[in-house]
């Protein structure tokens, strides 16, 4: 071929290629769409029940925060921010809070507490094992409604299995949830028992998670078992521990159906948690507006709450 037709042929080669790079571009791009189509077809259905069950009560709440409504819901007047400043002089704030915080104080470090320790006697794959391993999930299948029940019979002051069991040792009977000395406790027993399911699943499966090797490395070094554990064991278990204070501490927050079954908020607010003041405000004094800043503010607080651990107690944590 003659250096003539090498000039005359090379910008038709030019083309074919531009051409072919073109097409597979518009290719790649239709492809590209469709697995965006597809993706969001996937997701259609959790972001309508976000939608519905999530975002419009959220959105819903922040309006009528800013509104006085009627008795029967309806909008009266644009107030601005005057619930949320009458939610705070009104004292329900402080008040709610402080029960609440007790409440997270008594059930959230017990609660897990006793996890960790069933979780740890419960590892070793002694015959018969299995059976303490169901009973102490058992709590995890019961509903709150259920539980509630369950443990409303267990604390009648007369007629009550935990006031029989302290006569046969000599112990007067307690008002458990009648004296306001004794409802919070109450309250918290048998949520700390309601919890247990969970927070036993959850670590156990974490303590399964840890190889046996390291075990059998430090038992050949001469580590005791509770040096194992406290050097070992909590250390590698740590994002299991991390994950079940955030939720643990998010669920005592919204507590609600034990409180509403067992004590209703009394005996003299003992028990009046803020998501029962929630309640209270917004269904039983048909205060919408003031219940619904009610509702802003504890989100707020649950928010802050879990950055702070994310900021300092994910510090702790050792993921490898």
């Amino acid at each position: 071929m003659s250096e003539l037709d090498n000039r005359i042929s090379l910008p038709a080669a030019k083309r074919r290629v531009s051409g072919t790079s073109e097409r597979r571009t518009v290719s790649l791009r239709v492809q590209r769409m469709r697995e965006n189509m597809l993706a969001y077809g996937f997701l259609a259905p959790s972001l309508l029940l976000f939608a519905v069950f999530l975002f419009y009560p959220m959105f819903k709440s922040v309006y009528l925060s800013l509104h006085s409504t009627d008795p029967t819901g309806q909008i009266a007047a644009y107030v601005g921010l005057d619930n949320f400043k009458a939610v705070f002089q009104s004292g329900l704030f402080m008040q709610g809070m402080k029960v609440t915080l007790l409440f997270v104080l008594f059930t959230v470090p017990t609660g897990m507490l006793a996890a960790l320790i069933l979780a740890a006697l419960t590892h070793n794959r002694f015959k018969g094992m299995r059976v303490f391993q169901f009973v102490f999930s058992l709590p995890v299948v019961l509903s709150v409604g259920s539980s509630a029940v369950i443990w409303k019979f267990l604390f009648h002051p007369t007629l009550g299995m935990l006031n029989y069991l302290l006569g046969k040792v000599g112990i007067d009977p307690i008002p458990w949830l009648t004296s306001p000395d004794w409802a919070l406790i109450s309250i918290s027993i048998m949520t700390i028992w309601m919890n247990l399911g969970f927070n036993y699943i959850i670590l156990s499966s974490g303590l399964a998670g840890i190889p046996d090797e390291i075990y059998e490395s430090a038992k050949i070094d001469g580590a005791g078992p509770l040096l194992t554990f406290r050097k070992i064991s909590m250390p590698l278990l740590s994002p299991t521990l991390f994950f079940v204070t955030v939720v643990s501490i998010i669920g005592a927050f919204q507590s609600f159906g034990q409180i509403n079954i067992l004590t209703r908020g009394g005996p003299m607010d003992s028990t009046n948690v803020f998501v029962y003041s929630i309640y209270q405000e917004a269904f039983v004094n048909f205060r919408f507006g003031t219940g619904s800043a009610q509702a802003l503010i504890l989100f707020v607080v649950i928010m802050l709450l879990t950055l702070i651990q994310f900021k300092w107690v994910e510090r702790k944590v050792h993921y490898q």
